[in-house]
């Protein structure tokens, strides 16, 4: 065990020998802006969606509340039904021309979303957007994997990850003045079609591999893959998906991230709601209120990566920010009805924390699973992720519309989150190869 970790620790080391540093800055330069502003579009056309709700999409499309809650909640049910499927088909071919085709479909679906009227078809169009954006995110950790070194890697996902709360942040503000001055079916339009356009500079920037990017030299970058497969070489071998898929880690790893995200993706598509029926104001101030969370999202997501990368330290990164959150949304369900201003602040804290591990998570993920499974892996636990967004979702919206109030919605997430954290800090280390603590 020590020496496949000096092994480890020598690959990450080893890079800056034979690979100047402006050389290696590039990868910052050029790759993870490329990914951070595809998951951004990515992120923006679903997270939209509650405030296209906050504004009277049922009252304008003539559908009850559990309605809207179900079209909410469709979106992830195409997210995970895709995942592994799609990243298998994505590791035969590449990666870099799905995404881009992934980026015009999802672009017109979400585009689409202001122009249906019938429920039926909207039901359709929402399910369709989420497989269109399903192989997105695991094809983002595949990329970075080719690309960062162990040592860089949570900073690396947290940099496109900060693509999730940054798009809420601006996205809650615009689109809530967008809303006002142009109704929500235009402003989903307008919103919709960037992806698009950026889908043919992502083909003009990204690249699968170091060895195929005409921005870097090539004895760079044969050192930098040397490196990787150096890293590759101290992990355990695993013979099969099926292998994979049973470990006690992987299935672990995947309950953590369903509970999780029951949490995550009810509080952000309806968060806005929340707000409006809390305190009346208009739909621009909600949206404003609705951004807050999101800045502390990305103070702390930037913290605890760069604490993640600088100790090693992994899973005790993450429960204790998911059990924070869990108790900030329980302190909102005590005060809501009594004290919006103090719920509010809760809401804060919550936000913040249930956001902020996200990083070092995927890092963990990366160190204990070798690159020849680490892909349906990855589309595995993100799956999930979507199938706990698509229960939590339905739930929250539904919790809201029968009860009229937040209270109930308050305690699902934050029971959710609770249970994410219990469940990572028990998760199994089958086969350990690196400090995770």
């Amino acid at each position: 065990m020590a020496r496949r970790n000096d092994d480890l620790h020598a690959a990450s080391a080893a890079i800056h020998g034979t690979i100047d540093r402006r050389e290696s800055r590039k990868r910052w330069f050029y790759v993870l802006p490329a990914v951070f502003i595809t998951f951004s579009l990515a992120y923006l056309d679903r997270a939209n969606y509650g405030l296209g709700a906050a504004a009277g999409l049922a009252e304008t499309l003539h559908i009850t509340d559990s309605q809207s809650a179900l079209l909410g909640a469709l979106f992830f049910l195409g997210y995970f039904a895709f995942q592994v499927p799609g990243m298998n088909y994505a590791r035969r071919h590449s990666s870099t021309r799905i995404i881009f085709a992934a980026l015009v479909l999802w672009g017109t679906l979400a585009a689409l979303t202001g122009v249906i009227r019938q429920f039926w078809l909207l039901a359709v169009d929402r399910f369709l957007l989420g497989v269109a954006e399903s192989i997105i995110f695991p094809a983002m950790l595949v990329l970075i994997a080719r690309w960062f070194l162990r040592r860089e890697r949570a900073r690396a996902n947290t940099l496109l990850m900060l693509g999730n709360p940054i798009t809420v942040l601006w996205m809650s503000v615009i689109t809530g003045y967008l809303i006002a001055a142009f109704g929500w079916q235009k402003t989903f339009i307008i919103e919709g079609l960037p992806s698009v356009l950026w889908a043919f500079v992502w083909l003009l920037v990204m690249r699968d591999q170091p060895r195929d990017a005409p921005w870097m030299a090539a004895e760079s970058s044969t050192a930098l893959e040397q490196q990787l497969l150096q890293e590759q070489l101290a992990l355990p071998r695993i013979g099969s998906l099926r292998e994979a898929f049973g470990r006690r880690d992987v299935l672990a790893l995947c309950a953590v991230y369903f509970s999780w995200s029951l949490g995550v993706y009810g509080f952000v598509l309806w968060l806005p709601t929340i707000i409006r029926k809390g305190v009346s104001i208009g739909i621009e101030r909600a949206g404003l209120l609705a951004a807050v969370p999101y800045l502390l999202a990305a103070i702390l997501m930037s913290l605890t990566s760069h604490i993640s990368d600088r100790t090693m330290f992994r899973r005790t990164m993450v429960w204790p920010c998911q059990g924070v959150a869990g108790v900030a949304l329980f302190a909102s369900f005590l005060v809501e009805g009594h004290s919006f201003w103090i719920a509010y602040s809760t809401l804060i804290l919550a936000g913040g924390a249930m956001y902020a591990p996200y990083g070092a998570f995927f890092a963990f993920i990366s160190e204990i699973i070798p690159k020849t499974v680490l892909d349906e892996v990855l589309a595995l636990v993100n799956s999930s992720g979507a199938l706990g967004g698509f229960v939590g979702t339905w739930i929250v919206g539904v919790l809201q519309a029968r009860t009229g109030r937040s209270a109930a919605g308050f305690l699902f997430m934050s029971g959710s989150l609770l249970v994410a954290a219990v469940l990572m800090l028990l998760v199994p280390t089958v086969h350990k190869t690196t400090r995770n603590i």
